[in-house]
């Protein structure tokens, strides 16, 4: 029989000592955590066109919180706040006020990320969402359909990244096959 103190405890534990996030989805099977290399890919690295080194050696313009969100549970749900259709790791959710719509971005982090089809991310993201839940220095990175397309950036989920302006973009985001260009 528990005495009262340790009953009290037990509830203050439940009620004051949230399981942490991270905690909670790596106990989850379905959303697995990438290596801890997955972004260290030499090749990726070496390759970078005279673009991404100048934006990889400037300092960046913003430093934001990173938190991720998908299609399929009650994440995204049909166009961004453009009319865009979302562009898996490509659009990016912004607060307006502090990054505007239509900045193509660069986030250092991601550059040599390894995606789930076998290519390799540039960098690039684009601003064309917003969200309720974005203020101020943070961001939301779309990651595709389901809890699984957030496999290759969970380890930026909640964590701070270094973003820098790669200028302006008209219309929707470009597809992958187009958005280096």
């Amino acid at each position: 029989m528990f005495s009262t103190v340790a009953t009290l405890a037990m509830l203050w534990a439940a009620a004051f000592d949230p399981i942490p996030y991270e905690v909670a989805v790596a106990a989850d099977p379905v959303v697995a955590t990438s290596p801890d290399n997955a972004n260290e890919s030499g090749d990726a690295l070496a390759d970078l066109t005279p673009e991404q080194a100048a934006l990889m050696a400037r300092d960046p313009d913003w430093s934001a919180r990173a938190s991720l969100y998908h299609a399929g549970g009650g994440g995204a749900t049909g166009n961004d706040s453009l009319g865009c259709r979302p562009i898996p790791m490509r659009t990016l959710a912004t607060d307006p006020r502090v990054i505007p719509r239509r900045t193509r971005l660069f986030i250092r982090e991601t550059v040599g990320m390894h995606l789930p089809d076998g290519t390799i991310h540039d960098g690039y993201w684009y601003a064309s969402d917003t969200g309720g839940a974005i203020r101020g220095q943070r961001v939301d990175l779309y990651t595709g359909h389901g809890r699984g397309s957030m496999q290759p950036v969970m380890r930026f989920n909640q964590q701070r990244l270094t973003i820098t302006n790669a200028g302006r973009f008209d219309g929707c985001p470009p597809a992958w096959n187009t958005a280096s260009n």
